[in-house]
């Protein structure tokens, strides 16, 4: 099951060099002040999938030997595939399983669908996972305005359902909202309109720096509205590709400094299709 809006031919024409440039200067920056990154690191469970579905214990422990504090896992019974061998275990067994390997987990990605068609027994496996962020993985992009609205109230919705059961519903971005508009405005920044910041938060994936746009200006422009991040990082190629964190096109020291203000909680990498990349982008963020 696909679950990230992968990169287009079309957007990486609007990707080249010239457009990156500004962010030129982040270029295997590595003098960065230390200590910067005050949330705690973990890694998206998406990423090692095909692991975690064979051997979540050894795969779990190894990830904690590299220094990740925090898993953010995604719901068995909504995304299945890999993940179906651990639709076996109750969200108590499972966070044991977790904690067990000498992790934490505090969020999960959920599908647009299971969110709409099984909330409640969602959240009840939520609370015995012991979560705090039950994050929409998706589901808001639409093909008109009206339709967009409509998604939004409904995610609203869900969001009061959510934090009347002690969880905080949060929406995961990918880069086509950042690819559609409506009347001239990003679809995105129209999303960040229609939710409620009181019912829903956001997750800010940084893939969209080869769009031109960072998180920093975001968390900066709506204080607060962001409980965590998924960072990638990317080579200054015309066609980029995902490299560990600090060797590529992102500026982390501007992102870092920002994260307080945009109300980032935890901090989780993502390399999804360079997954050995995990042990270099952490050694980064501990340096910084």
């Amino acid at each position: 099951m696909k679950r990230r809006q992968f990169l287009t031919k079309s957007a990486l024409g609007a990707t080249s060099f010239g457009l990156l440039s500004p962010y030129g200067n982040a270029l295997f920056a590595n003098t960065l002040a230390a200590g910067m990154v005050t949330q705690p690191i973990g890694f998206q469970s998406y990423v090692l999938r095909e692991e975690i579905g064979k051997d979540i214990t050894g795969t779990l422990k190894k990830m904690a030997g590299m220094g990740y504090e925090y898993v953010e896992m995604c719901s068995p019974s909504g995304y299945k595939g890999p993940f179906e061998p651990l639709v076996k275990y109750s969200g108590t067994e499972l966070k044991k399983i977790i904690e067990d390997c000498g992790m934490k987990c505090n969020s999960s990605h959920l599908t647009w669908n299971e969110m709409n068609e099984n909330l409640e027994e969602r959240i009840d496996w939520a609370n015995q996972m012991g979560l705090e962020h039950f994050v929409a993985s998706g589901g808001l992009h639409s093909e008109t305005l009206d339709e967009l609205k409509e998604k939004c109230a409904k995610l609203n919705t869900i969001g009061e359902k959510v934090k009347k059961a002690g969880m905080v519903a949060a929406f995961h971005n990918h880069d086509i909202e950042f690819k559609t508009k409506f009347d001239d405005k990003l679809e995105y920044d129209i999303i960040l309109e229609e939710l409620d910041p009181n019912l829903v938060k956001m997750q800010f994936q940084t893939q969209v720096i080869v769009l031109g746009y960072k998180g920093s200006d975001y968390f900066k422009k709506f204080p607060g509205r962001f409980i965590s991040t998924h960072m990638q990082d990317y080579d200054a190629m015309e066609n980029p590709k995902e490299i560990a964190l600090g060797s590529g096109i992102s500026d982390w020291k501007d992102f870092f400094a920002a994260a307080d203000t945009g109300g980032l909680q935890v901090v989780y990498v993502e390399m999804e299709s360079n997954p050995g990349t995990l042990k270099g982008s952490i050694d980064y963020l501990k340096s910084l």
